[in-house]
């Protein structure tokens, strides 16, 4: 059966003061199998007083979302000194991550390869740098995930064929939304990419709705299942004839300028997926 998460995104954030102490409380209230925990680029000083409190929970917490600021200092490579040590920084905040996942039991990474403004700029910097973070990944007995991440210059589906293509064994994380903005979630049905998954490439799904149109900046926020336009009846009769039968992450941002956890939200979302990817309620 689908393992189904909650990103710790969707109930952390700056109007609760990303007090990642909320969980004990939360839960106890969401009806999820689990979470992945995204790391934010405010917590490096605390990181393992961090992995410890998280630890004595006792959550099952099997992915860690990278801090997502690493991915523009991928995407600057090495071009001036300057760069050049902010790549090394960014390697280091990624050893950082990969302890982190490590500690709390995780067992897969999902990494923006490129982001921020710079994006996908220079995605040949992305690529080149891809085998030394799966390696490093790897040695944590961690499964590297690339995300399908919005680009400004080309599109994620492009640069994940990109990737497979220099190396096959790439794994990654395909987001619903993200694929949306770019008016590529219809093509993960094509037979022409049936590749993503007839060669193991996808190992987790994001699943969040879209109500924006192609490209739309301003509409780029992750809303729960049914506020927006994306097909999901199509989506999870996809994942039924493909027989997947790995995880799922809710990104749905569940909390207001108050700081305040709609639970209820998540908890439908978490139904519609445990519906939908149920191969024997069809």
């Amino acid at each position: 059966m689908a393992e189904i998460l909650c990103s710790t995104g969707a109930l952390i954030g700056k109007a609760n003061n990303r007090d990642y102490r909320l969980l004990q409380k939360l839960a106890g209230l969401l009806q999820c199998d689990g979470y992945e925990f995204m790391m934010y680029s405010s917590w490096y000083q605390e990181w393992e007083e961090m992995a410890d409190y998280l630890s004595g929970l006792g959550l099952h917490i099997p992915v860690l979302h990278c801090d997502k600021h690493i991915g523009e200092a991928l995407s600057r490579g090495e071009e001036s000194p300057r760069d050049s040590a902010d790549l090394a920084q960014a390697m280091e905040k990624f050893r950082v991550n990969c302890e982190l996942a490590r500690r709390i039991g995780a067992g897969a990474l999902v990494l923006h390869l490129w982001s921020g403004q710079i994006s996908d700029q220079h995605f040949d910097n992305n690529l080149r740098i891809y085998p030394r973070l799966r390696d490093m990944a790897g040695g944590y007995g961690l499964d590297l995930l690339v995300e399908n991440v919005v680009c400004n210059q080309e599109n994620p589906l492009k640069h994940l064929e990109e990737l497979a293509q220099a190396y096959p064994g790439a794994h990654f994380v395909w987001d619903t939304k993200m694929a949306a903005f770019h008016q590529q979630e219809t093509l993960l049905y094509q037979q022409e990419y049936a590749w993503l998954w007839q060669q193991g490439h996808i190992r987790h799904y994001h699943v969040n709705d879209y109500d924006g149109g192609y490209k739309d900046w301003s509409r780029l926020e992750a809303l729960p299942l049914g506020a927006g336009h994306i097909d999901f009846d199509a989506f999870f009769e996809y994942i039924r004839r493909i027989g997947y039968d790995g995880g799922f992450t809710v990104e749905a941002t569940a909390f207001g300028s108050d700081g305040q956890v709609d639970v209820d939200m998540l908890n439908r979302c978490f139904e519609r997926i445990r519906q939908g990817s149920s191969r024997s309620a069809f």
